[in-house]
């Protein structure tokens, strides 16, 4: 066994051999002292009594092949109000939301942890320009949507974001450029995500250099923890902070601080709660909401049955239709339940290609999965519920993510769907705005939430000097 100077280095060194991962240390005589120190301090923030509790997950996962399905119920959904008793809730539910809003008991919490590698970007996907006239980057339009809310009901919203190891130097450089697009340093509380090694099929570690183990993020699952183990959690109880609004960075419609949506949360008592689109087929690869064993969940395409899919309610509906899109209320305290006595949120195993050192100290990039990644998934926590609300908003007003390159939820669909919201507004104020034989505008249209979040501020403003032709920015 390897030996060194420090006698805690030691100790760990000892456990690594015990744990039966001493392969690690197979270049140990060909790197350099840096190196060696690298990879000691990264074998010790390694947890590694859930390293073990994974490999035993990953042994039963490698048994059952056949990778049962789920039996599941629809769950109870507030839908897009047409009635006038639901017209007459809503406003009561914007009440409710508003009252706490004013009380500065919200914060915004924004997951922030990816690249922008998928969109062929070099950098944070949060700094990656999307708004159609301007492009305003993703983490400068949500900052004018939070600010605008701050201005709006004239209180400070404390903004969290969770970054990665990858891009945590990256995204606090990017705010300090910017001045923190206009918040104060002191309400901007940045806070890392947890990284995890990725095993082989043998449970063994995998070395992607010489002198480092290969990670990954723990997934969106990790940013409770990440409130906890960050101190995001103390620092909300001492500003009073009750609800967390949770939203991603690559969905450009996210309404963030949403009275309505918040509203109903409090009005049911509930702990978490989440938005919803419908389906626009039985097909879409998307995680639908539905009762597992009684219990509120997330049920992903691929673990639904083909008869769950395309099943169909009594008045011809799909009967699972509630697609998932990541914006959800959740209460501060709960958070604090899930994490505080131990992480309750189960690990997810995926098979993926991932690099690695072969034998002769060559780097290779494999062309079939050669490992497992383990990541949480935030919904899980619904199953820990009590009450909890699932209210549906239209795709066209709150669903637009930012993931490909190029084709579906790309940059260009973004910009026209950005286009295409703002363009009902301008139509609602009785402007004529030039549409294609798909629905789509002729044009750029772009307005600031600074300007208006909602159709109601836009509608109350003065408007006599808005002259669309192509391209329009109003701020």
């Amino acid at each position: 066994m390897i030996q060194v100077k420090d006698t805690q280095y030691n100790k760990l060194i000892e456990k690594v051999n015990k744990e039966g991962q001493q392969h690690v240390f197979e270049w140990w005589d060909q790197i350099n002292e840096d190196s060696k120190k690298e990879l000691l301090k990264q074998l010790k923030k390694v947890d590694f009594t859930l390293i073990e509790r994974l490999r035993e997950q990953l042994q039963e996962y490698q048994k059952d092949t056949s990778r049962r399905k789920v039996n599941m119920e629809p769950p109870d959904i507030i839908t897009l109000p047409k009635t006038e008793s639901q017209k007459k809730r809503q406003k009561e539910a914007r009440k409710a939301g508003e009252k706490v809003i004013k009380k500065g008991q919200v914060c915004a919490f924004l997951v922030a942890g990816g690249q922008g590698t998928r969109l062929g970007y070099d950098g944070p996907k949060g700094t990656f320009p999307i708004t159609p006239v301007k492009g305003k980057t993703l983490f400068q339009l949500h900052a004018e949507k939070i600010q605008a809310a701050a201005k709006r009901y004239d209180i400070t919203v404390p903004w969290y974001i969770m970054t990665s190891e990858t891009n945590d130097k990256a995204t606090k450089k990017f705010f300090e450029k910017n001045s923190y697009f206009g918040f104060h340093k002191n309400d901007v509380f940045f806070l890392k995500q947890k990284m995890l090694p990725a095993l082989d099929k043998n449970g063994k570690f995998i070395l992607d250099r010489k002198h480092h183990i290969f990670e990954s993020p723990n997934g969106h699952g990790g940013s409770l923890l990440a409130l906890y183990e960050n101190g995001a959690l103390d620092d909300m109880k001492k500003r009073g902070i009750e609800y967390i609004s949770y939203f991603q960075v690559d969905n450009v419609l996210t309404t963030i601080i949403d009275p309505v949506f918040l509203g109903y949360h409090v009005l049911q008592q509930a702990e978490m709660s989440s938005k919803m689109v419908r389906k626009r087929t039985p097909e879409e690869k998307v995680g639908v909401f539905g009762r597992v064993n009684n219990k509120l969940n997330v049920v992903e395409y691929s673990d639904m049955s083909a008869e769950d899919q395309q099943a169909r309610d009594e008045k011809g509906n799909l009967k699972y239709s509630g697609g998932n899109i990541a914006l959800h209320i959740i209460n501060a305290d709960f958070v604090r339940e899930e994490v505080e006595d131990g992480f309750k949120l189960p690990y997810h195993i995926a098979h993926k290609k991932i690099p690695y050192f072969d034998e002769h100290g060559q780097p290779q990039v494999p062309d079939s999965p050669n490992g497992y990644k383990f990541e949480t998934f935030v919904f899980d926590a619904l199953q820990d519920t009590t009450s909890s609300v699932i209210m549906e908003v239209a795709r066209e007003r709150e669903f637009s993510p930012v993931k490909n390159k190029e084709g579906s939820s790309s940059p260009e669909t973004a910009k026209q769907d950005m286009s295409n919201y703002f363009a009902t507004w301008l139509e609602e104020a009785g402007m004529r705005v030039p549409r294609d034989s798909k629905g789509n505008v002729n044009g750029s249209i772009e307005i600031s939430p600074l300007y208006a979040s909602t159709l109601e501020e836009f509608l109350e403003k003065n408007k006599e000097n808005i002259d669309y032709r192509e391209c329009l920015y109003i701020y």
